[in-house]
């Protein structure tokens, strides 16, 4: 862990803005993380009280003090709705490592908003923490969020076997892992792929 704070950053991009989360935030961040259809392949149940969402925000003023990571908010430029969060957690400044993890609404599906807003943050986080590995997971059924991580250069390393169980569902989750020598800021996948 780094003992120095980690500013949360506020970054734009062509349609929306990524800033640090607030305190107003708490209802809709609810309202997405309690609705089942959306958190179906998550590694956790829905929430059922709201005061989940006050923890949430809390957890990511803590991870800025503590610099172990940055989790933004998300929202359209052109109205300021809130549309989901993407983080890059577990900030390792030893191996130069961070892991990345993302939720959106369902209103946010099928729009590029997820890849947009992630190529922002590794950018972001390529150039600040020096990174050399950015590692994240997802459900093996979430072809969706499959083709986002790869759309950005994500490598598939393996398979992690009936790695979660919730709410007696057993399912299994993909790896993937880009590394720094991969990273291409703009749209265009990397050479070869």
């Amino acid at each position: 862990m780094s003992p120095m704070s980690l500013s949360t950053p506020t970054l734009h991009t062509a349609r929306l803005t990524l800033r640090p989360f607030d305190d107003p935030d708490g209802d809709d961040l609810f309202a997405m993380h309690s609705d089942a259809h959306v958190l179906r392949y998550w590694d956790a149940p829905p929430w059922s009280e709201r005061v989940r969402a006050d923890r949430f925000i809390a957890a990511c003023r803590r991870m800025a003090e503590d610099g172990s990571g940055a989790r933004v908010a998300v929202e359209r430029g052109s109205d300021g709705v809130f549309l989901g969060w993407c983080g890059l957690t577990r900030w390792n400044p030893d191996y130069r490592s961070a892991a990345l993890g993302y939720c959106y609404a369902e209103a946010a599906w099928g729009h590029g908003y997820a890849t947009e807003v992630a190529r922002a943050l590794l950018g972001w986080a390529f150039e600040t923490l020096d990174l050399n590995r950015v590692q994240s997971e997802t459900d093996t059924r979430n072809g969706a969020s499959a083709r986002v991580l790869e759309k950005l250069g994500f490598v598939r390393e393996g398979t992690l076997r009936e790695d979660c169980v919730v709410n007696g569902d057993v399912s299994d989750s993909w790896v993937y892992g880009l590394l720094r020598r991969e990273w291409r800021p703009s749209a265009e996948p990397a050479p070869g792929r």
